[in-house]
């Protein structure tokens, strides 16, 4: 283990938390700033209007 050294500065009863609590703080906030910062985020949240895609008519000519 190449952090095997760390657990004798730092128990792991004290870091692990910490380091989970570290993860959920930076997803939260990566979450946050893509919702505040985009508006296609909120409208498909909110259920925004639907788009249907038409599909490109197929020409369906055989050349002879």
């Amino acid at each position: 283990m190449i952090y095997s050294k760390m657990w004798c500065v730092v128990k792991p009863s004290v870091g692990i938390p910490v380091f989970i609590a570290a993860v959920a703080i930076a997803s939260f906030s990566v979450h946050l700033a893509l919702t505040l910062n985009t508006t296609w985020v909120k409208n498909f949240l909110n259920g925004g209007a639907k788009v249907v895609a038409a599909a490109p008519a197929a020409e369906n000519t055989v050349k002879k």
